[in-house]
């Protein structure tokens, strides 16, 4: 073989180019070598903060650096990443999930506070069947936010625990068809099930997502009737994939859909959806799609949806796809899609097209609510969204949202697969619920990269048929395009320098790194 005598470090370098037409490789376990007649066992261990499979005796991952045995279940992101948990702390991720349940709690008075929607009963929502690899929607999401906002003073403490309550299915009448809800209901007779291959359900998974869409229905009509100001509803599983008829995505129930009918039911006359989530929040989108009281923004990364939804089909017909859905039966321009053309958009990009298409037309469709459907895979070091945003980004974001209906917010988690960026992210959404400005002020101007900088211009063109005060600003963005154009030159040799210190795992596919580390241990 050409490489039998290269170095994992000429290998790392491309010198020698490794063949991707060869069989699949899925099955493939790095971990059990053989060596002629005998069999040498590699340990292998996942990951506790991003779940990846990791080779041998090493302390941290390879691809999050976070250690094997941190602490992050017990202190959240305030958890040292490098070193292992400390010994004797006074709890765990469980014991503080079960903690925030206190009924003492419940006696702390709303006082016109950010309410905070959870329930331990959600934890137990877990996929059954061991697998080759642990499925990322996964209960620790929930423990390391708990944990978090516990070793902040967050919650306990600052917030308002509202009590759970499973959703009536009239309630879900409201959204899902009887179909979707019968069918979620029979998991609770089965040990392990799946709606899709990635979409598991145990005998818990049923009542875990009534828990959730109760909480979101209760979140809202608080809200709206001004018992608490704001809320989060620290839930799973998450919901904005699920659709009128079908469970999929991870996703049971549409807990950001049925929130919005709770708060019409209160009396809100239109409500606004802003879904920050790196994956299209395709159910959320279908259930509004003819509905002209539901505004819904939809702010996603086209080639993390391409596997999702899409086969045969070519990549320019995809991304025009997202652009085109723009709602429909009278509800043109109800539906707004933001499909980053790119992997890697950070907070600029993020802000920028708040600033420049959400704000301008939610100025103009003037809701009396306001949801966001969180994920916080777009966050950077998760390993599903690929993307970059930070926890300061995500302040922002929340704001420019908190600004808007009068203050009427509710925040859904929905996605998020890295432990530590999911649970600083969280935090730091909800430190502006309660009141605290991010570091960044927004009047600063923001400034896009040019591919970002292009898919705004195309949404603005698309969405200024139904929104014809979009005019002004599309018109001067294009007249700035030279300003943002020589900005983005100078950002591409920043990020060129930058790409020369990437670790292994940002430049290479899965079998070549398998491989490579494979080559590493054994060397």
């Amino acid at each position: 073989m050409k490489g039998d005598d290269m170095t994992v470090e000429e290998m790392y370098n491309n010198e020698y180019e490794f063949e991707d037409d060869e069989d699949d490789d899925s099955d493939w376990d790095p971990s059990a070598v053989s060596d002629h007649n005998n069999v040498v066992e590699i340990p292998k261990w996942f990951c506790i903060n991003c779940t990846w499979p990791n080779i041998g005796h090493d302390f941290h991952c390879d691809l999050c650096g976070e250690h094997r045995e941190s602490g992050i279940l017990q202190r959240g992101f305030l958890a040292s990443s490098l070193h292992p948990a400390e010994q004797g702390l006074a709890q765990n991720g469980a014991d503080v999930a079960v903690a925030l349940q206190d009924p003492s709690l419940q006696s702390i008075g709303s006082d016109n506070r950010t309410a905070i929607g959870f329930d331990e009963r959600m934890l137990l929502h877990e996929e059954v069947v061991q697998k080759s690899h642990p499925h990322p929607e996964r209960s620790d999401r929930l423990r390391a936010i708990a944990a978090s906002l516990a070793a902040t003073g967050i919650f306990p403490g600052r917030c308002y625990p509202i009590p759970p309550r499973e959703i009536t299915r009239e309630e879900l009448l409201m959204v899902h068809s009887l179909e979707n809800i019968e069918a979620v209901e029979l998991t609770s007779q089965v040990f392990s099930s799946y709606f899709t291959s990635d979409t598991y359900a145990n005998q818990n998974s049923a009542r875990a997502a009534r828990l959730a869409a109760g909480l979101c229905f209760d979140l809202a009509a608080a809200i709206f009737s001004g018992s608490v100001k704001n809320g989060f509803a620290l839930v799973r599983p998450p919901g904005h994939h699920a659709g009128v008829k079908q469970a999929m995505g991870f996703c049971l129930h549409n807990n950001a859909a049925i929130a919005a009918l709770a708060a019409q039911n209160a009396g809100a006359k239109k409500v606004l959806i802003i879904d920050w989530d790196v994956h299209h929040g395709n159910g959320t989108q279908e259930i509004f799609d003819k509905n002209k009281s539901v505004c819904f923004h939809g702010m996603l990364n086209f080639y993390s949806n391409l596997l999702l939804y899409f086969r045969d089909i070519g990549v320019l017909d995809i991304y025009n796809i997202y652009f085109l859905q723009v709602g429909t039966m009278g509800a043109e321009g109800y539906c707004v899609n933001v499909p980053w053309s790119r992997g890697g958009v950070g907070d600029n990009d993020y802000v920028f097209a708040f600033q420049q298409v959400v704000l301008p037309i939610v100025s103009e469709f003037d809701p009396d609510f306001t949801i966001i459907s969180a994920g916080f895979d777009a966050a950077r070091g998760d390993p599903l969204g690929r993307c970059d945003i930070t926890p300061s980004g995500y302040a922002q974001m929340t704001q420019m949202c908190s600004d808007l209906s009068g203050g009427k917010l509710l925040v859904i988690l929905e996605g998020g697969y890295n432990l530590r960026s999911i649970s600083s992210s969280a935090t730091a959404v909800i430190k502006v619920l309660l009141g605290e400005n991010p570091r960044h002020s927004m009047e600063q101007v923001v400034i896009p990269t040019k591919s970002g900088l292009r898919t705004v211009l195309e949404v603005l063109e698309v969405q200024l048929n139904y929104w014809p005060s979009l005019k002004s600003k599309l018109s001067k963005l294009q007249s700035d395009w030279g300003l943002y154009a020589l900005h983005d030159k100078k950002q591409v040799k920043k990020k060129k320098r930058r790409a020369k210190q990437l670790p292994i795992w940002w430049k290479l596919g899965r079998k070549r790194l398998l491989y490579r580390l494979w080559c590493k241990k054994l060397s």
